[in-house]
């Protein structure tokens, strides 16, 4: 018999997350029968749409939602045999078994690149930056971008991939640390950080006298409000993300949104999720891998040791302890 461990949801949170709300429980796994495959989780992610995604998905009592990179144990079929690696969407825990197939993902070979990889650059918060950056804000070389939280998991990466495409970059962060590594390691034309600025809507001004083409948004609130006042006509603003209200208790607090600007200027807002792309992952990641080997792609992760100490990694995410990727090994 395997025991294993998970993290379950004791509580649906009410404001910031507490020790109450989340609790560590052990289980016995039942025996493989026909189609199943024992999981251990190698590698696993904790990520800010977790805490508002939580209150729709799950039950009190249910595992915390999640994926991981989970090796294959054991197996009983055919397709992931003993031995494959695979990224799996099975949520906070150690062991798992599972015959349901639509969870479990073989991710295309990364040779000498890290497995953790398959849960931030070349997982869910990879193809995200990925597709919202390509497929909704479609840059166009010489664009001015402006990326905020870019010293995460997707910001980061959307920004690098903008100055790909021969963009302008424009990013703001939350820390001396932060921005000095996006300015000087990933070479973000204008970086500023939020904390420190009075007026976040002047400081793209001066980075950007004539505005912003594109904005890709990952923190909503004040910040959105100052991206999209120095939209220039017929831009286009990507909503990825609103982790400045996740904790907000009752209504979402979105705004002001100056609605008269985003008629009056023409502009193109859409919201998304990167699984809209799952089915196109794979010629994605295969991409993004060859910009890595090549240098042209900086990944940089906060790695958290010891699957006890995934809640504690959660929250430090809504306290901007992360740079990059922030990924727990098992």
């Amino acid at each position: 018999m395997v025991k294993a461990k998970k993290w379950i949801l004791a509580h649906h949170f009410d404001g910031n997350p507490k020790d109450s709300d989340m609790k560590l429980v052990e289980e016995t796994l039942p025996e493989l029968k026909d189609g199943d495959v024992l999981l251990e989780a190698v590698y696993l992610t904790v990520d800010p749409y977790m805490r508002p995604f939580s209150a729709v998905a799950l039950k009190e009592g249910d595992t915390m939602m999640g994926t991981q990179v989970a090796l294959v144990k054991e197996s009983r079929n055919p397709k992931f045999p003993k031995g494959t690696y695979v990224d799996a969407n099975v949520g906070w825990r150690t062991h798992t078994v599972t015959s349901d197939e639509s969870l479990l993902r073989k991710f295309p070979p990364f040779g000498e690149l890290p497995l953790s990889y398959a849960v931030g650059a070349l997982g869910m918060p990879g193809m995200t930056a990925y597709y919202g950056l390509l497929e909704i804000l479609k840059p166009k070389k010489g664009e001015v971008i402006l990326v905020n939280g870019a010293a995460g998991a997707v910001g980061s990466l959307v920004g690098q991939i903008a100055k790909l495409k021969g963009c302008k970059v424009i990013a703001f962060a939350g820390s001396p640390e932060k921005c000095k590594w996006l300015k000087d390691d990933l070479k973000f034309d204008h970086v500023f950080n939020y904390k420190q600025v009075k007026d976040q809507e002047k400081a793209i001004r001066e980075a950007s006298p004539d505005g912003l083409d594109c904005f890709f948004d990952n923190v909503g609130g004040e910040s959105f409000t100052a991206g999209l006042r120095c939209m220039k006509d017929f831009g286009r603003i990507a909503v990825c993300g609103c982790i400045s209200s996740y904790n907000d208790k009752g209504e979402e607090k979105q705004g002001p949104y100056p609605n008269a600007l985003i008629n009056r200027r023409q502009l193109r807002v859409e919201g998304f999720l990167g699984w809209r792309w799952m089915a196109q992952w794979d010629e994605a990641t295969l991409e993004m891998i060859d910009w890595i080997r090549q240098g042209k792609l900086v990944v940089k992760e906060s790695v958290t040791e010891g699957f006890d100490n995934m809640r504690s990694a959660f929250y430090g995410l809504f306290k901007g302890n992360n740079i990059g990727k922030a990924v727990i090994k098992v």
